[in-house]
């Protein structure tokens, strides 16, 4: 295997190696200076099996003898995923010098967030085979073969020796125990029910990366630059006397914390930025009962970022804005991105270095502002077809201007590697013209979507899965109650009903609208599997 990289949401990346038994993981932010062991921790992964009757172990076999179990398990080098015969524990960690770096907080957390990661770039790798070969399907043709969850087992070894570093870890959701009782066991130190301890693929892609990434803070006057513990476009540029507007907002790489300072993780405190949903309490809209809910995110706030490795880009989402000011392009961006850029940035800034890496913070290229965006995209002839805004720019202001004051959504723009594509909004469906005309059969907690794709260049069908793909992960993650998510595309747009049901969607009917028929669409959280990476 072949060292690898790795891109986390909060803009880190991480150079994966192979080494004896295992693998090597090491946050390049960390790698400013030349150690002897440097900051990262190391990963034992194996492929385990049990040949006793000459078939691969089942999560619905019946219970061993756990000394009896591990002797009959053979142990073959990791080569690439299996469904459920892998097995995984963090056997080192090397942390940082404490003269460039202060000792994490939580000692948990952080062996949380290298357990995050590690899974992070396991569940990107190629999907392993998903039908399973048991004594009972044995003769069944492979087609017609029961399919399996893929998981990966975590062995209670190295770092995860501790029954009470694994208690933690599945009290932060973050590992399962198919043993759900409390055991019979008094002692504190070992406890065999936490043995049959798993992570599936479909868990971890609901689980919000906000709970698990955070920075190290570090030492004050030390090598690692001040800069590191601000957040990235945190302070506004100077104001340009001749033009009277801010002056480009140009962040170079500062340091190892500053891509782990950006859009949904930023922190200058370096802490998780997770903060779980408020309890619900009700009130009425149009005579319909529904949960007050939360108040969305800032203007041109990003609230969605992930590196998509099939494109090579981080795909974004963030809060339409009303500014007539043109915002700025938001890190991380890709490698590719920051080249094509460069030309443009050395004609403005003579002393902007040759190399431009991912984590760069925010740029301000005189693009078109949000109202602007908008009003092209709408005037399209492909796009005004199915939304039918198309006018003058005072028709997309007050549009957009009813999305910010709207109590049950919000508008959002899309970007490619900061750069925006469509526009989109999240709504709540209870309260929403759609939830009216479905009558009952609609949750509290129901999200709907609008989509539209305003760039040519952005067009195509593998995009259109990965952003949408997107827009569905980012329902599961904002709140754990959503369980569906809907969509109400007219029934002559036979392309995205097309896309919707390669990822999930089932037509449950139709609605008929004052001003279109449209097919009603769902997703269950329960059948969903993963976003399209």
């Amino acid at each position: 295997m072949a060292p690898s990289s790795v891109h986390l949401p909060n803009g880190q990346t991480l150079t994966v190696t192979p080494v004896f038994g295992g693998l090597s993981f090491r946050p390049n932010e960390l790698a400013l200076h030349k150690s002897t062991f440097p900051p990262g921790w190391t990963v034992m992964l194996s492929e385990e099996d049990d040949e006793s009757d000459g078939r691969k172990l089942e999560a619905h076999d019946p219970p061993l003898d756990t000394e009896a179990h591990r002797k009959q398990h053979h142990v073959h080098r990791y080569k690439r995923p299996t469904l459920r015969n892998d097995h995984m524990f963090i056997s080192a960690i090397s942390n940082p010098s404490t003269n460039e770096y202060k000792p994490p907080v939580s000692q948990t957390r952080q062996i949380a967030m290298m357990l995050w990661s590690t899974l992070w770039w396991y569940f990107h790798q190629p999907e392993p085979e998903p039908h399973m070969l048991t004594k009972a399907c044995e003769n069944t043709v492979h087609e017609g073969r029961p399919k399996g969850e893929w998981i990966i087992n975590i062995n209670r070894e190295g770092i995860f020796g501790s029954a009470t570093m694994l208690t933690k870890l599945t009290r932060m959701g973050l590992i399962t125990c198919e043993d759900s009782s409390v055991g019979l066991s008094t002692a504190q130190k070992y406890n065999a029910s936490y043995h049959d301890m798993f992570v599936s693929r479909r868990a971890f892609w609901q689980m919000d990366p906000r709970i698990f990434l955070f920075t190290l803070e570090p030492v004050p006057n030390s090598a690692i630059p001040a800069a590191a513990g601000t957040p990235i476009s945190s302070r506004p540029g100077s104001p340009n006397r001749a033009t009277g507007r801010d002056s480009p907002s140009i962040q170079m790489p500062s340091g190892a914390q500053s891509p782990g300072q950006f859009g949904p993780f930023a922190s200058s405190s370096h802490l998780p930025t997770y903060y779980p949903p408020h309890p619900t309490q009700f009130t009425f809209t149009n005579g319909i009962r529904h949960p007050i809910r939360p108040k969305p995110f800032r203007q041109g706030e990003t609230f969605y970022c992930r590196y998509v490795p099939s494109v090579g880009q981080y795909l974004s989402f963030r809060v339409a804005s009303i500014s007539s000011k043109a915002p700025s392009r938001q890190g991380p961006w890709s490698i590719q991105s920051s080249h094509s850029l460069l030309p443009s940035l050395q004609s403005r800034h003579a002393s902007l270095p040759d190399t431009i890496v991912s984590s760069m913070g925010s740029l301000d290229l005189d693009v078109e502002n949000d109202l602007q965006l908008l009003h092209k995209w709408m005037n399209d002839p492909r796009v005004s077809h199915s939304w039918g805004e198309q006018g003058p720019e005072r028709h997309q202001e007050e549009f957009l201007k009813q999305g910010l004051q709207s109590k049950h959504s919000f508008p959002v723009i899309g970007c490619w590697d900061g750069k925006p594509f469509g526009f989109f909004e999240i709504y709540w469906v209870k309260e929403d013209r759609l939830g009216m005309y479905l009558g009952g059969a609609v949750d509290d907690w129901d999200r709907g979507l609008h989509v539209l794709v305003g760039e040519q260049e952005f067009r195509g069908p593998n995009r259109v899965r990965i952003w949408l793909s997107a827009l569905i992960h980012f329902c599961w993650l904002a709140d754990m109650r959503t369980n569906t998510v809907m969509m109400e595309p007219r029934v002559d747009n036979a392309k995205l009903l097309n896309y919707c049901q390669e990822l999930g969607f089932f037509k449950e009917g139709e609605v008929t609208f004052p001003h279109k028929q449209s097919n009603v669409l769902k997703v269950r959280r329960t059948t969903w599997e993963k976003p399209v990476t």
